[in-house]
């Protein structure tokens, strides 16, 4: 199964990679797994006046903040995994990434806020769900 897993370094991150490592049914080689960071860009009129390999660099040291524990979870449980890192709302990202990447589920750690909250505010997992195809499995 190929398998997507956004990720942002929250405690909700942490408490979807406890579910995976407590069941082993998701872990070993017959899971193909995507970790994908989604860094938000910088504004407009600020990435403007910055040099690109400056922004690029900004990008990827944002990224690398997350990825770096992640790499060590991932290589503590015997998984293979391709980390990716994007830039852009994390939403739309991720559920373009799904389908683009014709991904068999997309593993999600959602912070189970209230309803009311969420159409208030809006929500991540929401809007993945609200744009994507591909089966999602909330853990909160």
């Amino acid at each position: 199964m190929k398998i997507l897993v956004p990720v942002d370094g929250s405690s909700y991150t942490k408490r979807m990679l406890a579910y995976l490592a407590a069941h082993d049914e998701w872990l070993g080689d017959a899971h193909q797994y995507t970790v994908l960071h989604v860094v938000p860009a910088v504004p407009p009129r600020a990435a403007a006046v910055l040099d690109k390999e400056v922004l690029k660099g900004y990008y990827e040291d944002e990224s690398e903040k997350v990825l770096k524990t992640l790499r060590t979870f991932f290589k503590k449980q015997k998984i293979q995994a391709e980390f990716v890192t994007k830039v852009g709302a994390a939403g739309e990202v991720i559920a373009a990434t799904a389908e683009k990447g014709d991904f068999d589920l997309l593993i999600l750690g959602s912070h189970g806020q209230s309803a009311l909250r969420n159409l208030v505010l809006g929500s991540v997992a929401t809007k993945v769900m609200a744009n994507c195809s591909t089966p999602v499995l909330l853990i909160r």
